[in-house]
């Protein structure tokens, strides 16, 4: 079965003015939808970044993907290299670790891999999660992901979630989130205020929600004396810290003198990363993300790997539609490593999505492996279309949150570490 032609769609929806160490995210957030189409006529869906220098490269994969057998993902992976070459894409953030050329191959491959298991899940009526192994959970967790926010962006009217920016703005934050989706697990998004006061959200979170584990992530923006006093200080308070200071280097410092677990998913981002962080017990949790490991099947080759070195499973995620949900969904169903709940910005998308409504939801907090064959969601035309011409119109072409930032506060800085 040989694909045919290959859809690649840019799309824009709004997004709240979450803050976090490189500053604040835009009124719209960007990402790619592709679809992959088969002489035999069944389809499969995809979904990645869309920054500008991400979608060139992804539009060009596509092209040269034209011809190719859906099963071989193989032959697909060193065609995307070839096309590749020697280029590096940058994330101007800098949220998800250093950028490579080996990542750079990865997140260019991974929705072609996705769109085409995807098909292979249809032809053979069966769902994603059985290619990947079977299920070892019939619905996957989520954390409330909690960010420090404004009310609304500037010159625009207050959103519906409102304010956090001081620990009684977390926690009624939380209760929004646990209240609507029924999530068991709080993720706090820090490196925003000085560390002093976001220990005093974890604290309000914790008296708040006694039975909830809790994580902190300051994105890599604390020195490590500043990381080692802050994680003895919340000892026996959170589940883990995740990527308090940069560098394996440093998380290693970190990890020998604080007592709970370091996640990360900025100094391990690629396989060259591993044995270092190994070697020096960097950590003790890794966030993957199929959307810059290589895809599903790769994704689930580094959790095996991980698991051989007694290295715990999370997942990472950033601004997504459902497209990604079900994918992510489906690789945490089939991987028995994954132990804590995985991130998503679903929540923070409010009802937005590509995809038809009813395949996927929250029941307590976890969504329902989907039932259909495939990653069992349907795209939704229309709403793809309304997507796409939001993305024409409001000019924005790639994330940046440091400039998005600087508009509103000129004196903001992003530096690491920044305290």
């Amino acid at each position: 079965m040989r694909i045919r032609e290959i859809h690649v769609t840019p799309v824009a929806f709004r997004d709240p003015p979450l803050l976090n160490a490189a500053g604040v995210h835009e009124p719209w957030a960007l990402r790619t939808i592709v679809e992959v189409v088969t002489d035999e006529g069944l389809s499969g869906l995809g979904e990645t970044y869309g920054d500008l220098d991400h979608l060139v490269r992804v539009r060009a994969a596509a092209e040269a993907l034209i011809g190719h057998d859906v099963y071989g993902g193989n032959a697909m992976y060193a065609t995307v290299a070839g096309l590749v070459g020697a280029d590096v894409v940058t994330d101007l953030h800098g949220l998800t670790g250093t950028s490579s050329r080996a990542k750079t191959v990865d997140r260019i491959f991974s929705p072609f891999e996705v769109a085409c298991l995807d098909i292979q899940g249809k032809a053979a009526g069966r769902p994603v999660v059985d290619l990947l192994g079977g299920r070892v959970r019939d619905a996957v967790p989520y954390s409330a992901y909690l960010f420090y926010k404004w009310a609304g962006h500037p010159g625009a009217p207050d959103d519906g979630f409102g304010a956090a920016l001081d620990p009684e703005g977390v926690v009624e934050q939380a209760r929004l989130l646990i209240g609507r989706y029924g999530f068991r697990s709080i993720k706090l998004k820090g490196g925003v205020f000085p560390p002093e006061q976001e220990v005093e959200a974890v604290r309000a979170l914790r008296e708040a929600f006694p039975e909830h584990p809790l994580r902190l992530d300051p994105n890599a923006v604390w020195s490590v004396e500043t990381s080692i006093r802050v994680g003895r200080e919340l000892d026996g308070v959170l589940e883990y810290l995740e990527d308090p200071t940069e560098g394996i280097e440093g998380m290693a410092r970190v990890a020998a003198e604080v007592p709970m677990p370091l996640a990360t998913n900025m100094c391990v981002v690629t396989p060259e990363h591993i044995p270092p962080a190994v070697r020096q017990g960097a950590i003790g949790v890794l966030l993957t993300d199929h959307h810059y490991w290589g895809g599903l099947v790769r994704s689930a080759h580094i959790a095996t790997l991980c698991e051989t070195f007694g290295i715990e499973l999370s997942m990472h995620s950033n601004s997504h539609l459902g497209i990604s949900l079900a994918a992510m969904t489906h690789l945490a169903a089939a991987t028995p490593s994954v132990t804590h709940a995985c991130d998503t910005h679903t929540p923070w998308q409010d009802g937005q999505d590509v995809v038809a409504p009813g395949a996927l939801r929250f029941v307590d907090g976890a969504v329902p492996v989907p039932d259909g064959p495939g990653l069992g969601v349907e795209l939704d035309r229309d709403a793809l279309a309304i997507m796409n011409e939001q993305y024409e119109k409001c000019g924005v072409r790639s994330r940046d949150d440091t400039t998005y930032m600087r508009s509103v506060d000129p004196s903001f800085s992003a530096r690491r570490p920044r305290w």
